[in-house]
């Protein structure tokens, strides 16, 4: 594009997303207004999740196209600042809008891990791989793997290490719209995944890269938004200053004191007791299986034979029996996360601020930092929004925007978790149960929360609470006493941060498959227009897969996060960073390392995760650790002990290198 037309491409879309933010802003005071008259809590929900919905669907049927290029990279006219912001929001996931918060709020200084990784790796991925990437154009990853290292093997691999990153992560995605469309429509969590499901496929399925991309913009505005106003609330009602960033140490000092306090606290001390005698119960059950398991089941079965069609408690009975384990290894997974829960409640909380001192927190600690670091410039979903811009110097530009957008709510995130936190201290604990908030139900009825009564004082004691991570941003408006609009705004924004994410994960698979296997590897001949059709199917079978496999609920939101991160790190990062930066790295090094670090960090996730398989101490999530050193010895040892490669691919790589291209039509290519 002319520098002229893109200038004027710019303003016209700087006025309609000014314009429509300045619509979304009147929606919410609007309903702010309506629940001060009286509007139920339900149709504020109804409101925002449909009416989101509904703009992101008429935007993704007026960016409809069959064009191949605007079907796959938007046509490479979006401007760098909109590029930033459809990359801060393809990257900001359920996981940053969500989970981010909540693991700060339950590992306090230990959650800087994430935070530190992830803004890490997006300067990573901008200094060290996105201008190179746009440089080379194309439009997948898979398609760089292919020019780079030559032949058909280093894009198959790169193939299969895009579907089972990408798939990871969009499980993370899908499961975050499921937990708000459950809670906030009030259908069960595996119906509100196929729900939102829906809410998917309307941003990406008729108009690809294209429709994703403007989806995402807008998306970026809502959460944004919607991240912001409840926190600067939370800051005002706690401190009297509306700047949260600025204000959230009074709330640090807040926890600090009431946490000292808990240590020794008589009631406190009970509760925990209570706690260290429920995992003995639990590794009692444990070391007796599987008889414990077949004993506990058929005292279900029988409890359900004696109780009557017509009774209350019949219902409760069915659902014990639905959810008891299926098997005894499954009682066994299921027994020793609950021990370790109780376990972990057992003991009185650690300093909120203080870093971890132990090794072997230390070394955790670094190791999630540099997985989830070195991640960040593998993805796959985030490399593609690159191929997006006009010209190398806009992709670098974008670059800098998505980290300025980031930047925003990652900033905001340790103020979130710190005011969260102080409220509980403040504000539930001590309270008596005969008056527990209705919140505590509502969340309750999704899993995301509990209070239990353990030492029968029937007073609430800061150990008997237990919140999942998933919660945290979710539930604090509620918890903290502000409007409802306020959580259904919450609600607006994780829902958008996770059709983003999903969006473009959608597309890096589809593609995947539809482009770099379909097309490139068996049917080259194929025409333009059936390989969108393709891509469009594609879309709605791994959709349906992947709701169909997040309605089993695996794991915390963050948790299958840093799973991909890791398989990322090990798989993606190294071939691309490695084709851009050694000359000498050839097919059988790049391939051969990538097998190698997918295998073993695949081994450790599953064995760590599911049988007990533990080396130097390291926990599931940081995974990565061990698969990217792998790849990277197996692939430098093995390039240079086969032969170089040909002058071409290094005069390849010798062009990629330069970031600043030929001129043509006023602007660089």
């Amino acid at each position: 594009m002319a520098r002229e037309a893109m200038d004027a491409w710019t303003k016209k879309l700087r006025q309609i997303y000014g314009v429509y933010t300045g619509v979304f802003v009147l929606f919410v005071i609007a309903l702010w207004i309506a629940e001060g008259m009286g509007l139920p809590p339900k149709y504020i929900g109804y409101a925002f999740l449909f009416g989101t919905i509904g703009v992101y669907a008429a935007i993704g049927i007026l960016s409809r196209t069959s064009v191949v290029a605007e079907y796959y990279v938007a046509g490479r006219k979006v401007p760098a600042v909109f590029n930033g912001m459809a990359t801060a929001s393809d990257w900001m996931s359920a996981a940053s809008f969500i989970g981010m918060a909540g693991a700060l709020y339950l590992r306090g200084y230990d959650g800087l891990a994430f935070i530190m990784g992830w803004t890490g790796g997006y300067v990573l991925l901008a200094v060290m791989v996105a201008p190179y990437i746009r440089k080379f154009g194309q439009f997948t990853i898979p398609d760089f793997l292919e020019a780079r290292y030559g032949g058909k093997l280093p894009r198959m691999i790169g193939i299969l290490s895009a579907i089972i990153v990408s798939f990871a992560y969009l499980i993370a995605q899908i499961t975050g719209v499921g937990i708000i469309t459950s809670r906030f429509v009030g259908i069960p969590f595996e119906a509100g995944v196929f729900l939102g499901l829906t809410g998917i496929l309307v941003c990406s399925f008729l108009g690809g890269m294209r429709a994703v991309t403007w989806t995402q913009v807008a998306q970026y505005i809502i959460l944004i938004v919607a991240y912001m106003i409840p926190v600067v609330a939370i800051s005002y009602k706690q401190t009297g200053i509306p700047i949260p960033q600025l204000m959230y140490g009074q709330a640090l000092q807040v926890i600090e004191t009431k946490q000292k306090e808990l240590v020794n606290d008589a009631k406190e001390i009970e509760v925990r007791q209570e706690w260290k005698k429920k995992a003995n119960e639990i590794a009692a059950k444990i070391k007796g299986l599987p008889d414990t398991w077949q004993k506990e089941r058929a005292e279900l079965e029988e409890k359900l034979r004696n109780t009557p069609a017509d009774s209350p408690d019949r219902a409760k009975v069915e659902k014990a029996l639905k959810d008891y384990p299926k098997t005894s290894e499954e009682a066994k997974e299921k027994w020793t996360a609950a021990m370790k829960q109780a376990e972990a409640m057992s003991k009185p909380p650690k300093s909120y601020v203080a870093p971890p001192t132990d090794t072997k927190g230390i070394v955790n600690f670094l190791a999630l930092t540099f997985c989830l670091m070195v991640g960040t410039a593998g993805l796959p979903h985030v490399l593609m929004r690159f191929y997006t811009t006009p010209t190398v110097r806009e992709a670098r530009s974008s670059a800098a925007w998505a980290l300025f957008f980031i930047f925003l709510l990652y900033f905001t995130a340790p103020a979130y978790a710190a005011f969260a936190r102080s409220e509980i201290l403040t504000n539930v604990v001590g309270q008596a149960f005969s008056a527990l908030p209705a919140w505590v139900a509502k969340w309750a009825s999704v899993g995301l929360i509990s209070i239990k009564d353990m030492n029968g004082d029937g007073i609430i004691q800061f150990s008997e609470i237990i919140i999942q991570a998933d919660a945290v941003v979710l539930a604090t408006p509620e918890i903290a006493g502000l409007p409802y609009v306020v959580a259904g705004l919450i609600a607006a924004g994780g829902l958008a941060a996770a059709l983003s994410t999903a969006d473009g994960l959608l597309i890096t698979i589809s593609n995947a498959i539809s482009h770099d296997l379909y097309y490139k590897i068996i049917n080259p001949n194929i025409s333009p227009s059936t390989r969108v059709k393709i891509g469009k199917a594609l879309l709605i079978v791994v959709a349906a897969i992947g709701a169909y496999v997040a309605s089993f609920k695996l794991a915390i939101i963050v948790e299958l996060v840093a799973w991909a991160f890791s398989l990322a790190a090990a798989t993606f990062f190294p071939a691309v960073v490695l084709g851009i930066w050694d000359k000498r790295m050839n097919k059988a090094g790049a391939v051969s390392g990538t097998i190698v670090g997918l295998l073993v960090t695949a081994y450790y996730i599953i064995g760590s995760r599911f049988y007990g398989v533990n080396w130097f101490g390291i926990n599931t999530i940081a995974a990565g650790i061990f698969g990217l050193p792998a790849n990277l010895i197996v692939a430098l040892v093995i390039s240079r002990l086969t032969a170089a490669p040909s002058q071409e691919l290094q005069e390849f790589v010798d062009n990629i290198r330069y970031p600043k291209g030929a001129i043509r039509g006023g602007l660089e290519e």
